[in-house]
C-alpha cells in the first residue's frame, strides 16, 4: 500500500476548499499548500492557505523546475511546489485542491495520482453560491461562470466526478473512492 496523490479540482464555488478541509481531518492526509502572486483574502494566511510570492519568484521557481503543475488563471499565477510535494509522498497521501489544467499536468508527471471533479448540482446552484459569497463584483463572478464551463469540459479526462449537492454526501463519496483506491493496491 502506497501513499496516494489525490487531486480534488472543481469550479469556483463548487465548495471543493470545504470538502478538502473535511478529507483532510477524516483520513488525515496532508494538503500541499499552492503558490500564488495574488494577494491574500480576508482571513487567508501565508504559508496555510497558500505561500503568497511574488511573480518575480514565482517565475524563477518555473525556469527551476520547483513546481509540480502551474499556470496563469485571472491574472495570477498558481502553482504546486515540487518538492513538498514529493517528499510528503514518502509520509503519506497528498491532496492538491488545483484547477483542471493544473490537475491535467500532475496527471501526466503522475499518471498514478488520483483525480477527482467536483462539480456542482447544475449551473444555477453555482451561481448562487458564487453570488453568496460576497467577494467578488458581477463581471468577475461571469468570468468564473464562463471558466466553471470550461472547467466541466474536462469531466471526462478525471478518474471520478463528484456532485456537491448535500456536503456530507459528497465528502462520504471521495472518501470511499479513496479508500478503495487506496486498498486495492
Amino acid at each position: 500500500m502506497t501513499n496516494q496523490l489525490i487531486v480534488i479540482s472543481g469550479p469556483s464555488g463548487v465548495g471543493k476548499g470545504t470538502i478538502v478541509k473535511l478529507l483532510t481531518e477524516k483520513l488525515g492526509c496532508a494538503l500541499s499548500v499552492s503558490c500564488t502572486t495574488r494577494p491574500p483574502r480576508t482571513g487567508e494566511v501565508d504559508g496555510k492557505s497558500y505561500f503568497f510570492i511574488t511573480k518575480e519568484k514565482f517565475l524563477k521557481l518555473i525556469e527551476e523546475n520547483g513546481l509540480l503543475e502551474y499556470s496563469e488563471h485571472f491574472e495570477n499565477y498558481y502553482g504546486t511546489p515540487r518538492a513538498f510535494v514529493e517528499e510528503t509522498l514518502r509520509f503519506s497521501d497528498v491532496i492538491l485542491e488545483i484547477e483542471v489544467d493544473g490537475a491535467l499536468q500532475v496527471k501526466k508527471a503522475y499518471p498514478e495520482a488520483l483525480l477527482i471533479l467536483v462539480v456542482p448540482p447544475d449551473m444555477q446552484a453555482l451561481n448562487e453560491r458564487l453570488y453568496g459569497r460576497g467577494t467578488e463584483n458581477a463581471p468577475h463572478i461571469q468570468e468564473r461562470i464562463s471558466r466553471a464551463e470550461y472547467e466541466l469540459s474536462k469531466k471526462n479526462e478525471y478518474d471520478f466526478t463528484v456532485v456537491n449537492d448535500v456536503l456530507e454526501d459528497a465528502v462520504a463519496e471521495i472518501t470511499e473512492i479513496i479508500k478503495s483506491r487506496k486498498y486495492k493496491e
